[in-house]
């Protein structure tokens, strides 16, 4: 049993196909997902989804990239979501300098006004670092600061792809991480050693699909079934069993969004 953590079954890539994208992921033992919005339009199918299907459940959230959108209305709506039986979490939210649609100053603006939500309705976040490049840190120092700052401590690194230096600072903040498609490729060294060493209580795995394919399907378009090859992967890189991995991170997922409780 695998729990893709951070998956797009709201984007437009999976329209008409949603059916046999879940009965796919369930052959390859992805049997829960969590279905991440990102606007208004993807956080009410992400809903949509996680109340027509039982082991789909929802995260609702404005994207660093959608904030010029975010207006009181959009915030008030977002909080009568975020109360909704299947939604477990606030996401994606964070800072993207890649796109850089915001200046940083709004974008942190509005990453801190999420995070007070989260806080006030005791719920997880998950969050979306990206810098201009591979080599630049700055989105992770400023996210890291600032969860520092609002003392927040709840939720997930989304698609991490930093090193065993930054995947540490991030768990001594409470922080689980969690390991995407990026892991499997060739040129991610110091994300693999990142998870070789992450605690076994600090980490989730994810597909971010449509997005991010991993090994061997790299290049093409992501499914929530894939996770398994992300756990694969950490499985090697951990020397542990498959069935160990999937357990553990699943169990994680669990403790996280208080589900099976």
């Amino acid at each position: 049993m695998i729990f893709d953590t951070h998956t797009h079954l709201n984007d437009e890539a999976f329209q008409g196909k949603i059916d046999e994208t879940v009965r796919h992921a369930q052959q390859l033992g992805v049997s829960e997902m969590a279905i991440v919005g990102y606007d208004e339009s993807g956080n009410q199918k992400s809903i949509a989804l996680s109340e027509q299907y039982p082991n789909l459940y929802s995260m609702v959230g404005i994207h660093p990239t959608e904030i010029k959108h975010y207006t009181p209305e959009v915030e008030a709506r977002l909080e009568e979501q975020l109360q909704l039986p299947k939604v477990i979490a606030l996401g994606e939210i964070g800072l993207d300098y890649y796109w850089m649609e915001d200046e940083p100053a709004q974008q942190e603006k509005i990453f801190r006004r999420q995070l007070a939500i989260a806080r006030n309705l005791h719920l997880p976040v998950s969050i979306h670092t990206r810098s201009k490049d591979l080599q630049d840190m700055t989105a992770f120092e400023d996210v890291y600061r600032i969860l520092q700052d609002e003392q927040f401590h709840n939720g997930i690194i989304h698609s991490f792809n930093g090193d065993s230096e930054w995947m540490k600072k991030f768990v001594d903040l409470g922080f689980y991480i969690s390991f995407s498609g990026v892991v499997t490729f060739k040129n991610a060294r110091t994300t693999q050693e990142a998870a070789a060493s992450v605690p076994k209580e600090s980490f989730l795995v994810e597909t971010d699909a449509p997005y991010l394919a991993p090994v061997p399907y790299r290049g093409k378009q992501n499914e929530p079934g894939y996770t398994r090859y992300v756990v694969e992967k950490i499985a090697e890189l951990r020397g542990e069993s498959v069935e160990q991995v999937a357990w553990q991170t699943t169990q994680n997922a669990h403790r996280l969004f208080g589900l099976g409780e």
